[in-house]
C-alpha cells in the first residue's frame, strides 16, 4: 500500500491503494497544555544527559573527552609496563624508585601559594615535592617515592634523567633577597629527616644550577650553602688555607668529575662560581678560583 503524503494537524487523509479509494477520518488528538517551570525544564534536561553506559562498551572514548587525573595517568603508564605477549607470574619481593639526589630550587615567586597553584593548574607541567616557606611552613606536595617534574632538562656526571632519581625542594623566594632564618632553618631539619631516611650521601646535595647550568641560576648566589655543607648537606672549601694547585692540575677535568656537564665549559663555570665564589659570577676561572676548586676536588673526589 502507498501512503501518499500526510500533513500533521488534520483530521484526515486518504489512503490510495490497488482498489478503489476510500476516505478514512481519524478524530482528532485533544492535547492538553502542560506548564512546565524552569526548575521543571532543568529536571528534564538532567535526566535527558543522565546517560548509563553499559559495561560491555569500551568506555575509552569517554575518557578521551577530558584530561585524565595523575592517578589515571599512573594507572595507564604502569599498564603500559607489562608485556602481553608473556605470561604473568607477580614476583612479591619489590618497591618503589628510592630517591638519591636532593635538588634545591628558589621559586622566583612572589609567595608560596602562587608556587602552590602553580604546581596544581594542568598547563605548568612542572612540580616539586616540598615547598618551604619564609616563615618555615613546610608543604610537601608529592610522596617522596613518586618522579616530580622539578629538574627538567639537566645533567649530573652519567645521570641525565635527575627526576627520576632526586627529590625537589622549592624554597619561597624571588632570586633577589636573602633566605630567612626560619626557612633555613626549616629546612636542614627537612634535610636531616631525608638524609637519614633514605641515605642520601653528602655529595648529591646540589642545587638546580648546578645540574641546569645554562637554563637555571637557583638557588641564588644569597643562599648559604656554606652552612648546608658545614651540617652535611653538600661540600664546602677551607676558606682558612687554600693551595694552589700543581702545574699538572686540568681544572676542565675536575669540574667534569665534581658532576658538572662540561658541554658548555662557561655555564659550568659560571654555575661553579655562583655556587663557592658568590662575589664574581663569570665563565673565567681565576688563580683564586682554581684553588677553591683544587680544595675541593682533592677533598672530596
Amino acid at each position: 500500500m502507498l501512503l501518499k503524503g500526510f500533513v500533521v494537524g488534520v483530521s484526515s487523509f486518504v489512503l490510495i491503494g490497488c482498489g478503489a479509494s476510500k476516505k478514512v477520518t481519524i478524530a482528532p488528538k485533544k492535547e492538553s497544555l502542560v506548564r512546565m517551570t524552569p526548575q521543571d525544564t532543568l529536571t528534564k534536561v538532567e535526566e535527558i544527559v543522565k546517560v548509563e553506559v553499559p559495561k560491555t562498551v569500551d568506555t575509552t572514548v569517554f575518557h578521551a573527552l577530558r584530561e585524565l587525573t595523575p592517578e589515571e595517568k599512573v594507572k595507564e603508564q604502569k599498564g603500559g609496563g607489562v608485556y602481553k605477549g608473556a605470561d604473568w607470574a607477580a614476583a612479591i619481593h619489590y618497591d618503589l624508585r628510592k630517591p638519591n639526589f636532593v635538588i634545591i630550587h628558589h621559586t622566583a615567586q612572589n609567595n608560596i601559594a602562587q608556587t602552590v597553584r602553580t604546581f596544581q593548574v594542568p598547563h605548568s607541567k612542572v612540580s616539586a615535592h616540598y615547598v618551604i616557606g619564609r616563615d618555615g611552613q613546610i608543604i610537601q606536595m608529592l610522596n617522596d617515592y613518586e618522579r616530580a617534574w622539578h629538574a627538567g632538562k639537566s645533567k649530573w656526571g652519567n645521570i641525565d634523567d635527575l627526576n627520576s632519581v632526586s627529590l625537589g625542594i622549592e624554597l619561597d623566594n624571588n632570586g633577589k633577597e636573602p633566605f630567612p632564618n626560619a626557612q633555613i632553618n626549616s629546612l636542614l631539619i627537612l634535610l636531616d629527616t631525608l638524609k637519614a631516611k633514605y641515605l642520601i650521601p653528602q655529595l648529591n646535595f646540589i642545587g638546580h644550577a648546578d645540574i641546569a647550568p645554562m637554563r637555571k641560576d637557583d638557588p641564588s648566589v644569597l643562599f648559604p650553602w656554606k652552612l648546608l655543607a658545614e651540617r652535611g648537606f653538600g661540600i664546602w672549601y677551607n676558606e682558612d688555607y687554600l693551595m694552589m694547585p700543581p702545574a699538572n692540575f686540568n681544572p676542565i677535568d675536575a669540574l667534569k668529575i665534581m658532576g658538572y656537564d662540561m658541554r658548555n665549559q662557561e655555564g659550568a663555570i659560571r654555575a661553579f662560581k655562583r655556587k663557592y665564589i658568590v662575589k664574581e659570577v663569570n665563565g673565567v676561572l681565576t688563580a683564586h678560583d682554581q684553588a677553591v676548586l683544587y680544595d675541593l676536588y682533592r677533598k672530596y673526589f
